[in-house]
């Protein structure tokens, strides 16, 4: 104790116990990269305090926004497995990585993002470009919305995953979800060529960036 002047075990007697004062919570480095128009919301508290959480617009957000890449531990194994999101992997010199978060310091805000589980609630595309994972909006995304994502068809084919909803009963879509609305090209910025998917648009601007 300071103001006795003795080392003691534990409380002072006569002072009684410190003032502790404690350190500012720090968020973790996902939800520090959040963009100031998106937001996370708690949907579900699971045993153990687990918090399920959503991310939702603030703010419109237009057709073919792209988010990303994502980020995550390269490793040959899962060890961060939750149902409501999307297992993603990459393909990096020539191996087959699992884009990992075991902790919302490993990664970026969309970790947070939860899967569709049909086609109207989807509202973003995942696909694979020149290594890195991005997310882009399928649709424009009304204030308040869930921001869901699925598989786009040719990185579902790499997941060895569907590109498509299965509806009740038996009413199976032939077509990727984003397919059923008219197709508008996907325009390359530095040439003017056109593509009908993002997967393939973003394989074609690799060739641009070797140029560069």
């Amino acid at each position: 104790c300071e103001d006795c002047g003795k080392s003691l075990i534990g409380e002072c007697k006569l002072h009684g116990p410190l003032i502790r004062a404690k350190d500012r919570v720090i968020p973790s480095r996902a939800r520090l990269t959040l963009p100031h128009y998106l937001t996370l919301r708690v949907l579900e508290l699971r045993a153990g305090n687990q918090q399920i959480l959503g991310v939702f617009a603030k703010k419109g957000i237009q057709k073919r926004t792209q988010f990303g890449p994502y980020v995550g531990q390269l490793s040959t194994k899962l060890t961060c497995y939750d149902e409501s999101r999307l297992v993603l992997q990459v393909l990096k010199d020539g191996g087959k990585y699992f884009l990992d978060t075991p902790n919302e310091d490993c990664g970026n805000w969309m970790m947070f993002v939860r899967l569709a589980r049909n086609q109207e609630e989807q509202t973003l595309v995942a696909y694979q470009h020149c290594g890195e994972v991005y997310f882009t909006t399928v649709k424009p995304i009304e204030p308040h919305t869930e921001l869901k994502v699925w598989y786009a068809a040719d990185y579902a084919k790499f997941m060895e995953a569907s590109a498509v909803f299965i509806k009740e009963e038996s009413d199976v879509s032939p077509l990727p979800p984003v397919a059923k609305e008219p197709v508008e090209p996907w325009i390359c910025s530095s040439c003017g060529s056109t593509f009908a998917t993002f997967a393939l648009l973003e394989s074609h601007q690799c060739i641009h960036k070797d140029r560069v």
